[in-house]
């Protein structure tokens, strides 16, 4: 079975700072070193038929380039992570457009949270989630994305990348 990939997902990255373990969210942005833009992609069909079996699912985002990041951003650059513009275009049709000020959860709560439960480190990376706008990625397309500041054409980070299908190697058993 082929590894079926849906549409990259779009995300802000936070990059640690500063080592932390249960981290008061008034403080959390202490910890922060900067940010990234990332693409969290999921071989959908691997993902479903482990679901469906009661198995662990985790391998169906851990394949080789599917979680791309940009260069580092520095901290000063983006003072308020709760208003960052993402997108992202597939073969220039834009797919995900949206702002971290309508995340589920802002930084300082995903840090808090994490954190209780495990020791982040200097230079672990943390994806935030994701604007609305899942679809499909086939072999050959085009895929762009960016993070810039509301109301800036000045784009912080960019990925821009081609879906490859994957040769060889992973058999997925029907």
């Amino acid at each position: 079975m082929k590894v079926i990939v849906n549409l990259t997902l779009v995300e802000l990255a936070v990059v640690m700072g500063k080592q932390g373990r249960d981290i008061d969210k008034k403080h959390a942005d202490e910890y922060v070193g900067g940010y990234a833009l990332a693409i969290d992609m999921t071989a959908r069909n691997v993902q479903d038929k482990a679901k469906k079996q009661g198995l662990p699912w985790s391998a169906a985002k851990g394949f080789d380039t599917f979680t791309p990041i940009s260069d580092f951003v520095p901290k000063k650059l983006i003072q308020d992570s709760s208003d960052v513009e993402l997108w992202l275009k597939v073969n220039d049709q834009l797919k995900q457009n949206g702002n971290t000020q309508d995340m589920i959860f802002n930084v300082p709560t995903l840090l808090a949270h994490v954190s209780s439960i495990m020791t982040l480190e200097v230079g672990d990376v943390l994806l935030t989630g994701t604007p609305k706008g899942v679809g499909q990625v086939k072999p050959g397309d085009n895929i762009t994305a960016g993070l810039q500041l509301p109301g800036s054409s000045n784009i912080l980070a960019q990925l821009k990348l081609q879906a490859k299908q994957r040769q060889g190697g992973f058999v997925f058993d029907e």
